[in-house]
């Protein structure tokens, strides 16, 4: 373990939630001002990113890290991810504001919690389910389902959240038998192929030196986003890192006000801040219990 460096730990974390914030910008863009369709759009994204990152797939050492007696469970954990990529992307293209669409996918460690109980079949006691009620309840106020301006798309983010608590499950279980090195290894270089299949029935190529640029620059930005994650948990405390990924929320609200002059409402403001303490408790909860 390497010696704990806490701004470099938090300017890491910070920099991939920025890196983020311009993905989901450039990606909403292209889907609404080039009518490019979110499949599309994730194939060439992510396959951009995977050509980025192969220098840094090198040095984890690819053939070691393909070594695996769970080939099928990594690929349905990829699966999983690469639904949960489609259905936040269709959410962006629709298109469902930046700020509710972010807020609502921070419900995935609640859906993980739900999960590790159910399947896991660890104790998950009285006050992590309050908790966890409490975070939906938070993401009940973004959502307002009783309004008369919901729509269906605005659930996209909350499936695509569930998809990723479900890929976080499986790395948990998986863990036990496998390497973070294989975990990473199969993610990026089975996530092309999976989005390959998705991307057939809707084929658009992309046309014009804007959109490639754009998304040049959106599997860039991908690329680096999951390298300063890793960078941020190898140089700190994963538990002093962690609070720093809240700062999407408000990066991400900066970007679609930037971009497209979305101003979210305060109830934005206090169903994520309800989501985000829900969050903490549970993860306090876990650090205590270990």
């Amino acid at each position: 373990m390497s010696q704990h460096q806490p701004v470099q730990g938090a300017s890491w974390m910070l920099t991939a939630g920025l890196a983020f914030a311009i993905v989901n910008s450039i990606a909403q863009y292209v889907s609404m001002n080039f009518g490019l369709p979110s499949t599309m759009v994730a194939l060439v994204q992510y396959g951009i990113a995977l050509i980025v990152i192969l220098p840094y797939l090198r040095t984890l050492g690819l053939r070691n890290s393909l070594r695996t007696q769970h080939f099928g469970m990594h690929a349905l954990r990829v699966f999983l991810s690469v639904i949960g990529i489609q259905l936040w992307l269709w959410a962006l293209a629709y298109p469902v504001p930046i700020w509710q669409g972010i807020a609502l996918l921070m419900t995935s460690p609640l859906f993980a919690t739900i999960g590790s109980g159910l399947f896991l079949k660890e104790k998950v006691g009285a006050a992590r389910w309050c908790a966890t009620l409490a975070g939906f309840a938070g993401a009940m106020i973004i959502l307002e389902p009783w309004s008369d301006t919901f729509t269906w798309a605005t659930l996209l983010p909350v499936g695509a959240a569930f998809f990723w608590a479900c890929y976080s499950l499986m790395v948990k279980k998986m863990s036990a038998n496998d390497s973070p090195s294989t975990m990473v290894v199969y993610l990026l270089v089975l996530i092309t192929p999976f989005n390959i299949l998705l991307a057939l029935p809707d084929w658009h190529t992309p046309t014009g030196m804007n959109v490639w640029l754009l998304l040049f620059g959106a599997g860039v930005m991908t690329a680096l986003a999951q390298w300063a994650i890793v960078k941020a948990y190898a140089v700190a405390d994963a538990s002093f890192v962690q609070p720093f990924d809240h700062a999407k929320l408000p990066l991400n609200v900066l970007a679609g006000w930037m971009v497209f002059g979305w101003a979210p409402p305060g109830r934005l403001w206090l169903g994520a801040a309800i989501i985000i303490a829900s969050v903490a408790f549970i993860t306090q909860w876990e650090r205590k219990k270990k």
